[in-house]
């Protein structure tokens, strides 16, 4: 292990160490009101080099320091301390039905794999403190390459394969990776998604230029290498068959990663996330969030571009002594049967996936649902946009398993409101997230005066009250002001935490998300910035103004809808010339964002619709686009501008 002996505490297994809690209410009230010491009974669930001093050092608010003066790994924690006991044991489980491979990696197996990928690292001049980005597909080198990253100290920046070249630069210029880890290509849907030629476009955008580029060829698509800077994975692990890294033991604060997530600015936010904190909020999770057990198998249908893969594709379920499912490939190919095959075959306890691919499967072959073995299965969560009742009753009758929606943020790195069953069976209510997670002091309040809003169904902001808990977000990378002025500043006359999100609380206590508070739009579980769509519209010459909105999307929960104003207003009355433009609009979008990012729809209207102060009047134009009264519009400069969009969209997008 490297350095001193591991302070090692032992893995958990479940009910070994009942709470005394005599109900959910009271854990969570301990969390709240004796917030040290219920931390530090958590802190028992992972090991430490050296214990932590002090549990919450809270003297800068809003800036959390959690487990000062401990010292762990968070490799350590997934991986090695399991050699011990479950050497043997399943630890990742690779499918892609893209490729036709399937793989088990043994915790003896992973541990050898993490290291090759870590002396690789080492040798390109990777150390403690220095990035990596990792834009990759969902392949097995992927999961080596966070974990060989922690490993020794370094941050890992994850960019989602799917995003386009510019998109890309920009994470590139924040994160200044020493290295790049990529490979040839993706695959979906049987066709391949080049990865080099993305890669390399962005590295000539960038200002920052990387030492080395690590690449791992799949065989899919031609790559040509630049010679002194490209690597090739195969050849460099070939020289590290035997090498033996050991883990590089840091504070709990060192930061472990940064993960980029959208905001109401163009500029991306990167997460930075520490290390202690996040090792302890993922086992505590497992534990009494997700009831997961070690021994068992875990299937999250996430990427690991996105925090769900990072916190429970790769850390949490291995945390927690658990094998973990990492899938390339749609939920519909070779058929919608395929999740269900695999539940079946690894016998998956826990699943995690989004509202979006239930509704993907629910147009499927209702007998696929019935035609494999499904009882090992305790419960589904979903996750990532808010779960509609229709939905959430279609997925619970069709599996007749506990359906438990959660609500989080790239900024929390697990859940804020959920029902925690392993802490005590709980009922659901469709429609609802749930309840306040532990540590979290969730607050509704006023967003004009600050006021918490205590009474049954009363709308307000969801927010949270300092110090965030373990695992969230200690500010975001190299701007601490913009972590103050972003996510502290926005409800007058309280330093709290805004999720940006209004929401509900029924006299049970369960919330209920009802939109969001700012322009970012959700789309099939993926935040997007509708500034950032916006300027990408804009880019193109003939567009002089845009508006984004989201609109609600039986599918995808939102789809992006765009309205532009031409500078050459002449081509108004061509539909010909009118869909050669916005297909070029798409593709400029397309190539700066990514096809996540794609409106639905751009539309080229005389005018937008605005206030006499020249504020846009976005949510009347979301309210038109779903067939919503769109409210007062006194302020309105030109009624007009409004009408011309309902007329274009029927009241439907």
């Amino acid at each position: 292990m490297g350095g001193k002996r591991a302070f090692r505490v032992g893995l958990q297994t479940r009910r070994t160490e009942e709470t005394s809690m005599s109900s959910y209410a009271d854990f969570y009230r301990r969390s709240i009101d004796d917030r040290d010491a219920f931390w530090a009974e958590q802190a028992r669930l992972i090991d430490w080099q050296t214990p932590p001093q002090t549990i919450c050092d809270y003297s800068k608010p809003p800036f959390a320091k959690w487990f000062v003066g401990g010292t762990t790994n968070l490799c350590h924690n997934a991986v090695d301390r399991h050699l011990k006991d479950r050497a043997e044991q399943p630890a990742l489980i690779f499918v892609s039905t893209e490729t036709d491979q399937e793989k088990v990696y043994t915790f003896r197996e992973l541990h050898a794999e993490v290291q090759r990928m870590a002396a690789v690292l080492k040798d390109l001049g990777v150390g403690k403190g220095d990035r990596v980005l990792i834009y990759m597909p969902m392949i097995a080198e992927a999961a080596f390459a966070m974990l060989a990253c922690v490993r020794i100290g370094a941050l890992h920046s994850v960019v989602f394969g799917g995003f386009a070249s510019g998109s890309l630069a920009t994470r590139i210029e924040d994160a200044e990776p020493k290295v790049i880890v990529s490979a040839d290509a993706g695959s979906r849907g049987g066709k391949a998604v080049p990865y080099k030629p993305l890669l390399d476009e962005a590295i000539r955008l960038s200002k920052h230029k990387p030492g080395a580029v690590l690449l791992v060829d799949r065989g899919l698509v031609p790559m040509t290498l630049e010679a002194g800077r490209d690597r090739l994975w195969a050849a460099e692990r070939d020289k590290h068959l035997n090498t033996q890294v050991p883990c590089e033991w840091v504070d709990a604060t060192h930061p472990s990663y940064t993960l980029y997530t959208s905001g109401t600015t163009g500029k991306p936010k990167g997460v930075q996330r520490d290390t202690g904190g996040y090792a302890v909020a993922l086992a505590a999770s497992m534990k009494h969030i997700y009831d997961g057990r070690p021994g068992e198998t875990y299937f999250s249908t996430s990427d690991i571009g996105w925090v769900v893969g990072h916190s429970y594709i790769i850390y949490g379920p291995l945390i927690g002594g658990m094998a973990t499912i990492m899938y390339e490939g749609l939920p519909t190919r070779p058929d919608g049967g395929i999740w269900w095959q695999l539940v079946e075959k690894y016998k998956v306890t826990v699943m995690f996936s989004a509202p979006t691919a239930v509704r993907v499967l629910k147009k499927q072959d209702p007998a696929l649902l019935s035609k494999y073995d499904l009882s090992s299965l305790r419960t589904l969560f979903l996750a990532g946009e808010p779960l509609d009742e229709p939905t959430a009753q279609w997925i619970s009758g069709a599996l007749n398993k506990p359906i438990i929606d959660n609500y989080w943020q790239t900024e929390t790195g697990w859940p804020i409101l959920t029902v925690c069953n392993g802490v005590e069976p709980t009922p659901t209510k469709f429609g609802s997230p749930g309840k306040a997670v532990y540590g979290y002091n969730v607050k509704l309040l006023d967003d004009q005066t600050g006021a918490e809003l205590t009474g049954a169904n009363q709308k307000g902001v969801v927010a949270i009250e300092g110090p965030l808990p373990p695992g969230c977000m200690q500010t975001v990378w190299r701007d601490d002001a913009r972590f103050l002025n972003t996510y502290w500043s926005s409800v007058p006359n309280k330093l709290v935490y805004s999720t940006f999100d209004w929401g509900i609380r029924d006299e049970d206590g369960y919330y209920f998300i009802l939109g969001r508070t700012d322009d970012v739009i959700n789309v099939a579980g993926h935040r997007l910035g509708t500034r950032e769509i916006e300027e990408a519209v804009a880019s193109h010459p003939n567009i002089a103004e845009v508006a984004v909105v989201g609109v609600a999307d039986q599918l995808k929960g939102q789809v992006a809808m765009a309205f532009a104003v031409l500078k050459d207003a002449s081509i108004l009355g061509d539909e010909a010339a009118l869909l050669k433009l916005e297909g070029e609009v798409m593709k400029l979008v397309d190539g700066s964002l990514g096809a996540v990012a794609r409106p639905a729809r751009v539309r080229f209207v005389h005018t937008l619709p605005k206030t006499r102060s020249g504020k846009l009047l976005r949510r009347a134009v979301q309210a038109v686009c779903e067939g919503r009264d769109p409210g007062d519009l006194t302020t309105m400069e030109d009624p007009t501008a409004l009408q011309q969009i309902k007329d274009m969209v029927g009241g439907k997008a």
